[in-house]
């Protein structure tokens, strides 16, 4: 569904990312690992549009699409949850989840509107409350909320559990695990690599803008560099 192919980006003269390569294969979740700094934010970044690359090429479902400008690629299907959340603070919840929808077409909205108060019932019993009065658990609640509005065929995730409570973790991640088992096709950057590789059918890990190595979740959750490296095992 996803191809990222040579992609190189660049901060001025910084050169964040340089030269990588992955795919996302359709239903898959497919995690994205590294350190702060590594090109994991900057990567999420450019395949949605909101920073253009110095070179590479990024396809989506067999269209080319890092010339599209960012509303261009929300509404062929890939949305982006980003690091922070990105929500409106005083604006309602519902104002919010219907700025997902903004871009579409169709007037479907309503249906997708009621599916994300089913993920997140608390969404629903406040949807009338400025969003900047919610807790950073539930801003994230929202923010894959608003991602979900424009009913996307694949799901960008930046971080969704950084600065979570260990309870709140766990809920967001039987979320993205909900989603998947419902089909829809995820790219991963989260910090609890373990969290992340538990639910990826692959994982890239990244180090200093390139990719050092790869492999199917199961096999970098028991592999030692990533032990050491992202689970504090020796």
């Amino acid at each position: 569904m996803l191809e990222v192919k040579d992609l190189v980006v660049s901060y001025g003269r910084v050169r964040a990312v340089k030269r990588i390569s992955f795919a996302v294969e359709q239903g898959q979740v497919v995690s994205l690992l590294g350190t702060n700094g590594a090109g994991k934010t900057t990567t999420l970044r450019t395949v949605s549009g909101l920073h253009a690359p110095d070179a590479g090429e990024i396809w989506f479902d067999g269209e080319r699409i890092d010339r599209l400008p960012a509303h261009k690629i929300v509404q062929r299907g890939l949305a982006h949850s980003p690091e922070g959340r990105r929500i409106f603070p005083r604006l309602t919840v519902v104002d919010n989840l219907m700025l997902g929808a903004f871009a579409r077409r169709d007037r479907g909205a309503g249906a997708d509107l009621a599916r994300v108060y089913e993920l997140f019932p608390i969404l629903h019993e406040r949807r009338h409350q400025p969003a900047g009065t919610f807790s950073g658990g539930e801003q994230q609640m929202l923010a894959i909320g608003r991602a979900l509005m424009s009913r996307p065929r694949m799901l960008m995730l930046d971080e969704p559990s950084m600065g979570l409570s260990p309870l709140m973790m766990k809920r967001i991640m039987s979320t993205i695990a909900e989603l998947k088992a419902e089909g829809v096709t995820i790219l991963l950057v989260e910090q609890n690599a373990s969290a992340a590789l538990a639910l990826a059918d692959h994982g890239y890990v990244l180090e200093v803008g390139s990719i050092a190595f790869d492999d199917t979740g199961a096999n970098l959750l028991s592999d030692d560099r990533v032990r050491r490296t992202y689970l504090g095992e020796d």
